[in-house]
């Protein structure tokens, strides 16, 4: 019986809210606003060094990234030389697949990327909780029915944890920021080893 109940205990204990367990408070007086602005312009293209290490294969090159129309943009990742290894569309929530590399072309993978470059690239994701912790401001959001909490400290983004059973599932990392522009950009996945690194080759 006895250990019967801590088994209770630590089930309880290990399915606490994401909130929780990083000791947030709820603020509701933060303004329910979120603005993600680093890939919002038009006029730029963003384009990045790009490293791509998934499980034991490791990918090289340029990612670019540009904003077509309100809610719609291109990702593209190419070869130092300009050869294509991926090109996705977003329209709103619609995914569409242009071009991917025959090695690359695996179901879970772009599932996990098109997820992944959502986050980056969605402007105003619905807040549906707010809270505060020392300096930061944090915005519980959805994405792709996943739970992600947005991280900022003073006005800008600094980075964004995706969740899943109030565990850190993956992690985004924005790093040199200037005029809403983040020099670097860091996407790990700690349930799986794939790792993408962006480092602006242009501004």
């Amino acid at each position: 019986m006895r250990y019967l109940l801590i088994s209770i205990c630590f089930l309880f204990v290990s399915c606490g809210s994401y909130p929780k367990k990083q000791n947030f408070q709820l603020d509701n007086s933060v303004s329910e606003n979120l603005a993600n602005p680093y890939f919002s312009d038009e006029t730029k293209d963003y384009v990045y060094k790009a490293s791509i290490d998934v499980y034991d294969k490791h990918f090289g090159g340029l990612l670019i990234i540009k904003k077509i129309d309100k809610n719609n943009h291109r990702v593209a990742f190419t070869t130092e030389m300009g050869n294509k290894l991926f090109d996705f569309t977003f329209i709103e929530d619609d995914f569409k697949v242009n071009f991917i590399l025959d090695e690359l072309n695996k179901k879970m993978l772009i599932n996990i990327l098109k997820k992944d470059f959502k986050v980056l690239i969605t402007e105003k994701p619905k807040v549906s909780n707010s809270f505060k912790k020392n300096n930061n401001r944090i915005f519980e959001t959805t994405i792709y029915n996943k739970t992600h909490y947005y991280f900022f400290n003073e006005s800008q983004l600094t980075h964004v944890v995706k969740t899943k059973n109030g565990k850190e599932k993956v992690e985004f990392l924005f790093t040199e920021i200037s005029a809403n522009f983040a020099d670097q950009i860091s996407i790990k996945h700690n349930n799986i080893k794939l790792e993408i690194i962006l480092k602006s080759i242009t501004q």
